[in-house]
């Protein structure tokens, strides 16, 4: 089993979260989160004319736990639902899973995912 944990734009997670669902991926997380990546934030033109350096952006965190079969696909999925070509899109990162266990049924490893 593996966790792929992806940061995405807030305005995408509809379109990645229906994705995901569309092809039977149904369990999932998402946490509101605030970050930088390579573009360390943004500049804007604030009043007066001054400059205002905003460099922790807000994004949406995505957590979910597939079979190993599945990563790859998942990680199409997320990509392509995600995806605006432009800076601060976002990153995929993907973390082995030891066990997993239904907390109801007390299924364990593929089963309880």
């Amino acid at each position: 089993m593996k966790k792929v944990e992806a940061i995405i734009r807030p305005e995408k997670l509809h379109e990645v979260k229906d994705a995901l669902d569309d092809l039977g991926f149904h369990g999932m997380n998402f946490t509101q989160v605030t970050g930088r990546g390579a573009q360390r934030g943004i500049v804007h033109q604030g009043r007066g004319g001054e400059t205002v350096t905003v460099d922790l952006l807000p994004k949406v965190k995505l957590e979910i736990v597939v079979q190993d079969a599945a990563v790859d696909q998942v990680i199409q999925v997320i990509v392509r639902a995600s995806r605006t070509g432009n800076i601060g899109d976002g990153k995929i990162f993907v973390v082995p899973v030891e066990d997993a266990i239904r907390v109801r049924t007390g299924e364990r490893g593929d089963a309880a995912i």
